[in-house]
């Protein structure tokens, strides 16, 4: 074999060293999401933790919500579709979404939100927690035993998670009311050690926000979006993707039935080894 500019041996080593990449996600045994709230990219990609899962795992420099304010994104992401919502008021909705498909597929799901003051709570709000940030909770179809609160997540052992998280942060610790420097501490002492864990044990964690600021255009403002775990290649991707891409990649992974727009929306490829 002959190569132009290399010595066989560089060749060698250059082959050696290259893992290719495949179209679709692995079937993992785990996979956590946590969803921040109304920043861009730009804002947030300086924080010391942030930087640092940049660094171990997938950035997408070109990820975007799907529209404003924040629910109907929450409920995108979790349904395929916005269900026709576009406010920030409380809705009783029947669709087919994550949950329910999961469940249907003998997997498992659990939605973890801090703040929620018992299981299954499908109040509007109870102190800094609020159901428009927790779209399970408003689809009458997903059992009250998948809307758990944050304290109920596994840290100490996390083979007991369910096949797919969401987890979801109170309003101080998701930058929605507090400092970007806040959340971005509160992600690191609660999910980091999950972080490490998933690279060795075939799981993955995800991290992205449901906006940009309320103002800024959400087709032309990036919202933060990273993937880090097993079979992850580091890197900064400049892909389009938006959170529909998201559902698909966790559809993807399961042989899950597309819900919605997903079916549409730019896959996650060209990351997975």
């Amino acid at each position: 074999m002959r190569f132009f500019g290399m010595t066989a041996v560089a060749a060698a080593l250059l082959l050696a060293c290259s893992v290719p990449t495949t179209a679709t996600p692995p079937r993992y045994d785990h996979i956590v999401c946590v969803i921040e709230e109304n920043h861009s990219a730009q804002q947030v990609m300086g924080s010391p933790f942030f930087a640092s899962l940049a660094a171990r795992g997938a950035f997408f420099s070109h990820a975007y919500a799907v529209t404003h304010p924040s629910q109907p994104n929450y409920i995108a992401l979790f349904s395929g579709s916005t269900q026709g919502v576009t406010d920030d008021n409380l809705h009783d909705i029947t669709a087919p979404n994550l949950a329910t498909s999961l469940l249907s597929a003998g997997l498992s799901f659990a939605g973890y939100s801090e703040g929620l003051p018992s299981a299954g709570y499908r109040g509007f709000t109870s102190g800094r927690y609020v159901r428009k940030h927790n779209p399970w909770a408003s689809f009458t179809n997903a059992p009250d035993a998948v809307n758990l609160p944050f304290t109920d997540f596994p840290g100490a052992d996390y083979t007991l998670l369910p096949t797919v998280s969401i987890v979801v942060p109170n309003l101080d610790n998701d930058m929605h009311d507090g400092s970007v420097a806040a959340g971005d501490a509160w992600l690191q002492n609660n999910l980091d050690g999950f972080v490490r864990w998933a690279v060795d044990h075939n799981s993955l964690f995800i991290v992205t926000f449901d906006e940009c600021a309320g103002t800024d255009p959400v087709a032309m403002t990036p919202i933060a979006t990273i993937l880090v775990g097993a079979r992850v290649r580091q890197g900064t991707y400049d892909s389009p993707i938006t959170l529909y891409s998201i559902l698909r990649m966790l559809e993807d992974a399961y042989n899950l039935p597309y819900l919605g727009e997903e079916k549409s929306a730019p896959g996650i490829s060209g990351i997975w080894e």
